[in-house]
């Protein structure tokens, strides 16, 4: 009988997914105390430090000449992840990480639009089942979209402008130095933010702006941990697109979902409804087949 062998590509993003949704699930515990802003500076002054020492061991090969872009890339990327762990601190953690994957979905279409990119029959079908998804998720009432509906398609939409905005990147920049436009904008934006917040008092938003508070105790040890799990997820990622197809290993990352999930369960997240359940299986679906089709 022939052995049965899992692909060293699904293997690593399996584990990069699991070590993802324990990152979110730090920052959730982070944010029982500290404000989602915070918690992204911590998030990404870590990988600052981390890039950092790699760019001074082995200086960066660019040809550069797109700053702009380049700091476009890292606006978006930062303020996409401010509204992902906002709403990781005020819903489930299932539900913040399907917002989120719906980027792949944006970027077909920023891709058609910006990049002359063709969207197959295929693509398209994908983008609609997609949509369908969100609507069974935000399940919108009279009054319309909630807000950390919005934020939640926003850190989608967000996402993706980043994410096509690097493909135009790499033909002038090194990985290191896009990755670092990314964490550098995250990490003096929030200081920035820090400094305004005394003069932005409106509730609603509270996801941007808010006061700095110093870590104590245990909230170290959560962000810390958030650190050293979303390093471990990105180096596991990194390895898994580059040793499978991007179509297998894009499907596969799929399974942040459930593993957020149940991590969400375990720290006291409600289990999703039906209707909940039904867009999550659509959006998953519909990148999937955009995922499988590139």
């Amino acid at each position: 009988m022939k052995n049965w062998h899992l692909d060293d590509g699904v293997k690593y993003m399996l584990l990069a997914s699991l070590t993802f949704a324990f990152m979110g699930a730090f920052a959730k515990l982070s944010s029982q105390t500290l404000s989602s802003l915070e918690v992204v500076f911590f998030r990404n002054i870590a990988g600052v430090v981390l890039i950092g020492l790699a760019v001074i061991k082995t200086p960066l090969v660019q040809q550069g000449g797109k700053p702009l872009l380049l700091l476009f890339r890292g606006t978006m990327g930062f303020l996409a992840l401010l509204a992902y762990f906002y709403n990781i601190a005020h819903i489930s953690l299932a539900d913040a990480m399907t917002y989120s994957k719906t980027s792949p979905i944006f970027t077909a279409i920023f891709a058609y639009l910006f990049l002359n990119e063709k969207l197959s029959l295929k693509g398209w079908m994908a983008v609609f089942l997609g949509f369908i998804g969100i609507v069974f998720i935000t399940q919108p009432d009279g009054i319309g979209f909630s807000k950390y509906d919005l934020l939640g398609i926003f850190s989608g939409i967000g996402a993706a402008l980043a994410y096509t905005s690097i493909r135009e990147l790499k033909n002038y920049y090194d990985t290191r130095a896009i990755a670092l436009s990314f964490m550098g904008v995250g990490s003096v934006g929030p200081v920035v933010l820090f400094l305004l917040s005394p003069y932005f008092q409106s509730p609603e938003l509270d996801w941007i702006f808010s006061e700095f508070v110093l870590p104590e105790g245990i909230v170290w040890i959560y962000l810390i941990a958030m650190g050293v799990f979303a390093t471990i997820s990105q180096l596991l990622m990194t390895k898994a697109y580059g040793s499978s197809k991007a179509g297998i290993v894009g499907a596969v990352s799929y399974t942040n979902i459930l593993f957020s999930l149940l991590v969400g369960v375990a720290l006291g997240d409600a289990f999703p409804s039906g209707a909940t359940l039904f867009g999550i299986v659509l959006i998953v679906v519909a990148g999937i087949m955009v995922a499988r089709s590139k």
